[in-house]
């Protein structure tokens, strides 16, 4: 397989390839050197219409091919993806900025959604009734929607796009991939395992663009579904956007994801926990931990004292640095927005406990910030209402279980929510009430595994589809029943009835 190499993005459309003709394009940087690597290529109107048009076809195509020979498709995928683990991850670190340990375990669990997929005959089956009256019988099939599209963020570049894509093309629908401006090699890449893989052309593509490329794709009369996963903000607006043209939607927003700590967890273990969930990634994940909240002052006071000294330890690094704990930021737009989020709460009366705003790094071009930690922070504070996208971490105490219960629910976000306790009745009583889609007790990030399906609750997910799981099966086929009857041409008895027919 041809490396994909960083001189040139350009768009995937049909099997090629393509340069892109519009006049309109970004940049792609290196976010653990701040320097510019790359131009990428905005779509016009034009462009997707066109490549509408291309996989409108591949679509029909690829719906009448038997299942069977799909399947086999994904498995050569599947031993592609693990064959390039190694190069795929470093790919990722250079355009995301994340470190390569972190990407391959991204990669792994993007191959889980394709272990999912390889098993879409089962999820696809239909239902059969014989003789359900006068002869007839009733049977229902699951049939490809025909073309859909996914829109992918920065912070996942392979995950998310395996996550929204294979079960789609696995059940016979043709995929248009939007990835973030910001990211697109790993798309390209992922375009590459496709071809060798055998898939056929047209079936998967890859556009980039902004938002006016989004906008052409998802308002399109031959676009059947949108799966998108970014901000709340914009969740809102695409699956506003996208149901006003009669879209299937799954839209996928932000987080603000709390640990609650029991007095009788075992704090070691909480802290490392938290530690992890909350600053891998440099914070770029839907699914961070974002808010501690203890039960009761001693358990605050103990947490906070081990917290504080596992914090300052860390390390933010280039993403090919061994030693670093976590990479970059996106862009320097993201770190200034974080810097802003942290001088607000400041202002409002937070109280820093680590202060990361002057990263320890060698590269001070890089779009870095060390760990930060807040306390004092109330639910009236903007850091404590908002998704903070970095490495940026508050306590919030509590006096009792459902104290925290009762905030947890009022969070307009409900991503996921986890509890530590060795107390078996709380951990009931948490994952009985808590108002999120993920809910964990004793795990760090509530995040489902493959075959199971992911979703948050309130303003965290809009629309009808969750992203793992057998219900992706479901968001991207669309069911018909047929009632069949087969008659006795020896029987020559005619009758006209007009009663509501009935078993």
């Amino acid at each position: 397989m041809g490396i994909v190499t960083l001189d040139e993005v350009t768009h995937y459309i049909n099997g090629q390839q393509v340069k892109g003709e519009n006049d309109k394009f970004g940049y792609v940087y290196n976010p653990s050197t701040g320097q510019r690597i790359a131009t990428v290529p905005y779509a016009s109107i034009k462009e997707v219409d066109e490549t509408v048009q291309l996989a409108k076809k591949a679509a029909k195509r690829w719906g009448a091919t038997s299942v069977g020979t799909r399947i086999q498709i994904l498995f050569k995928f599947r031993e592609l993806l693990v064959e390039h683990t190694e190069q795929l991850a470093k790919l990722i670190g250079k355009e995301n900025g994340k470190t390569i340990s972190d990407a391959k375990g991204e990669i792994g669990r993007g191959i889980e959604s394709v272990d999912l997929a390889i098993g879409a005959p089962h999820l696809i089956k239909g239902e059969h009734s014989v003789n359900v009256g006068g002869d007839i019988n009733a049977y229902s099939m699951k049939q490809p929607l025909g073309l859909v599209t996914c829109i992918s963020p920065f912070n996942f570049p392979v995950m998310i796009p395996l996550a929204m894509s294979v079960m789609a093309v696995a059940v016979g629908n043709a995929m248009i991939l939007k990835p973030s401006e910001k990211v697109p090699y790993s798309a390209l890449f992922l375009s590459k395992l496709w071809e060798e893989a055998g898939l056929p052309d047209g079936v998967w593509n890859v556009v980039n663009g902004n938002k006016d490329t989004v906008n052409a794709i998802v308002t399109h009369k031959d676009v059947k579904a949108v799966s998108f996963v970014g901000s709340t903000k914009v969740a809102e607006v695409i699956y506003e956007t996208a149901t006003r043209h009669h879209k299937r939607v799954a839209a996928f927003g932000g987080g603000k994801n709390h640990m609650v700590i029991m007095p009788d967890a075992d704090i070691d273990k909480v802290v490392d926990s938290f530690v992890g969930a909350a600053y891998g990634s440099a914070g770029q994940r839907c699914m961070a931990i974002s808010v501690a909240m203890p039960v009761g002052k001693k358990t605050t006071e103990l947490f906070t004292k081990k917290l504080r000294t596992k914090v300052e330890a860390l390390k933010a690094g280039s993403y090919d640095d061994k030693d670093a704990d976590f990479g970059a930021l996106i862009s320097n737009d993201a770190k200034q927005e974080i810097l802003r989020a942290i001088d607000e709460a400041v202002n409002e009366g937070a109280n820093i406990v680590v202060d990361g705003r002057n990263p320890k790094v060698e590269n001070k071009e890089g779009f870095y910030l060390d760990a930060t930690l807040l306390d004092h922070v109330t639910p009236d504070m903007n850091i404590y209402k908002e998704e903070v996208f970095g490495p940026v971490r508050v306590i919030v105490p509590v006096e009792t279980l459902e104290k925290a219960i009762e905030l947890i629910n009022d969070h307009q976000l409900g991503n996921g929510a986890t509890i530590f306790t060795n107390n078996g009745r709380s951990a009931r009583i948490f994952t009985q009430e808590i108002e999120v889609g993920m809910t964990g007790v004793n795990v760090p990030i509530p995040i489902p595994v493959g075959y199971h399906n992911f979703g948050g609750w309130k303003d965290s997910r809009f629309g009808e589809g969750q992203m793992f799981g057998p219900d992706t099966a479901r968001f991207f086929t669309k069911m018909k029943t047929v009632s069949e009857r087969w008659f006795d041409w020896e029987d020559t008895t005619n009758e006209t009835n007009f009663d509501f027919p009935s078993s």
